[in-house]
């Protein structure tokens, strides 16, 4: 009987321990690296598991794909910081979602899953360093040029510092402390600082790259090798 207590509170551990592994790296090209919450850092492979504290790392010309529980996908670009702010997702309680994730460095693509798409529509949270992306339903990317230069691609041209967003599907309301946004499927948006309103842009500011096509199967939109992040 002591023996059986024994091996059903090893498993019961185990089961409790991959409830908390929210995300999965899916695709990887590079290197990924995580930083936990109590500050221990490993490199992170194909299958590797994330939970809310987590904040990965993608290096010089490394790619990463992170699948969520709800079926969110996170695309890391080179030389980015994306951090796992929180994360709950049940199935048969969706009015305790709860997904806040912060762009710390760098840029990314987000195609949201369902909890973007039931229950609260403030669920969903993408930060950034000068405004807060609230989704439902949707495609997007977000390079951080304010935190580090964006340059073109063969080019010596940077970007006018500050965030940028670019909408490949569904719709996406961008605010801060001043005001919001609302950015609609093929609309790019500029956020220059959190203090400042966040502005419709004319034309796409050449940012979305997603290069290697095998990486990304279910992201077909956007992504031609039209511009770098440094």
């Amino acid at each position: 009987m002591k023996f059986q207590r024994i091996v059903f509170a090893a498993l019961a551990g185990l089961l409790s321990a991959g409830a908390l592994a929210n995300g999965t790296i899916t695709q990887l090209s590079g290197t990924l690296s995580v930083k936990r919450a109590d500050g221990s850092v490993r490199i992170l492979s194909v299958k590797s598991e994330v939970i809310p504290g987590d904040t990965l790392e993608t290096q010089k010309d490394s790619y990463a794909q992170v699948k969520f529980q709800d079926g969110a996908m996170i695309t890391l670009k080179p030389n980015t910081q994306f951090n796992i702010a929180a994360y709950n997702f049940s199935e048969a309680k969706p009015q305790d979602d709860n997904a806040v994730f912060s762009l710390l460095k760098g840029g990314l693509r987000a195609v949201s899953g369902l909890i973007s798409k039931r229950g609260n529509q403030d669920a969903y949270r993408m930060n950034t360093a000068t405004a807060t992306i609230g989704i439902r339903g949707t495609i997007f990317d977000v390079d951080d040029c304010k935190t580090g230069a964006c340059r073109k691609e063969g080019s010596n041209e940077t970007h006018e510092p500050g965030v940028y967003v670019s909408v490949r599907d569904g719709e996406v309301n961008v605010g801060n402390g001043v005001g919001n946004l609302l950015l609609a499927a093929g609309q790019f948006g500029f956020i220059a600082a959190n203090n400042v309103l966040p502005r419709l842009l004319p034309g796409d500011p050449g940012l979305g790259v997603i290069p290697q096509a095998s990486l990304v199967e279910t992201v077909t939109s956007g992504g031609k090798n039209r511009g770098v992040c440094d």
